[in-house]
């Protein structure tokens, strides 16, 4: 991670949205990245669906890695695509994309108001798991190098995903969204797992402090800096956090901190804390929703490419 952060460079960030207005991805003019196919499979009475993008380069015989896109709530695997261009990336690094879809576009992660999620009926986990499976018969997956990432609601799926399949997956990203209340109580991962949590402090939508999301609406969340303290007690980590400093360097550019610390089985556990960023997606293609709903777009870094690196440092022991 620390590579990967001096090598991260401005860029635009594109807003995303939670709940009703929440429409993660919906770029509007950005074509949808070309070879990603869309499957589905049956989970329970209900059948699912996700998109699955497969680089050609890739050698036929070699075991993959695999990058789980998780939507943010109202938004849609071809729009997360385009909103945080993993499958360009995909094409140049070598690795294949899945972006699962959403019963009612929403994701259960762990709160329990029926309007955060899709509803008892969806079997999120399950989906996740079968999707694994589904795609290892199509394609030799390396079960050391699975990961998971997700915007807003998707980013707080990332959270509950990676902890109940902490087995099958080596490491997540959460971006601009931290773990449920009181998903918390429950949080028993079965193995390490290597954490990067991506917040701005200032987001209207998924407050950094924790508390009621949409006055309590849409349920509650844990603040951020405890999630963090949560996964490194989880992963073994016997230390505080470490703390870097992350000056901003001109007006678009929020600075904030990072802090990191280390667990056993070479994990670890990231924040980057954004001063005064909003609900936001580093990186993304463009600024097009009002900042007086959505916060700063802070234009420090490439999230994508920031979050690919600390994915390569972090493959299951």
């Amino acid at each position: 991670m620390r590579e990967g952060w001096s090598r991260i460079h401005p860029l635009c960030f594109a807003l995303v949205l939670l709940t009703a207005i929440e429409m993660v991805g919906s770029v509007p003019g950005q074509p949808a990245v070309a070879g990603a196919r869309s499957r589905s499979l049956k989970v329970g009475s209900l059948t699912r669906s996700y998109l699955l993008h497969m680089p050609s380069s890739l050698p036929d015989s070699r075991p993959a890695a695999l990058v789980l896109v998780f939507h943010g709530g109202g938004g849609s695997p071809s729009g997360v695509d385009r909103l945080t261009r993993w499958s360009a990336l995909a094409d140049r690094e070598g690795f294949l994309v899945a972006y699962p879809e959403g019963v009612g576009f929403h994701w259960n992660d762990g709160r329990t108001t029926v309007a955060s999620g899709a509803g008892p009926q969806a079997d999120d986990v399950g989906f996740v798991a079968a999707m694994l499976d589904d795609i290892a018969r199509e394609r030799p997956l390396d079960p050391r190098r699975v990961y998971a990432t997700g915007v807003s609601n998707g980013a707080i799926f990332a959270h509950y995903v990676g902890a109940r399949l902490s087995a099958r997956i080596a490491a997540i990203a959460a971006v601009a969204g931290g773990m449920a209340d009181p998903f918390h109580v429950t949080f028993r991962p079965e193995r390490p797992v290597s954490v990067l949590i991506i917040h701005g402090t200032k987001d209207p939508q998924i407050p950094y402090g924790g508390g009621d999301i949409q006055g309590g609406v849409l349920g509650r969340i844990l603040p951020t800096e405890e999630a963090l303290r949560l996964w490194a007690e989880r992963n073994g980590a016997t230390r505080p956090p470490s703390v870097e400093e992350l000056p901003p360097s001109n007006d678009e550019r929020c600075g904030g901190r990072r802090l990191f610390v280390n667990g056993r089985s070479a994990t670890e556990v990231v924040l980057v804390r954004l001063e005064g960023g909003g609900h936001t997606w580093p990186g993304g293609p463009v600024r097009y929703l009002p900042e007086r709903q959505f916060g700063r777009l802070c234009r420090d870094f490439d999230a994508t490419a920031v979050i690919w690196d600390f994915f390569k440092d972090h493959p299951k022991p």
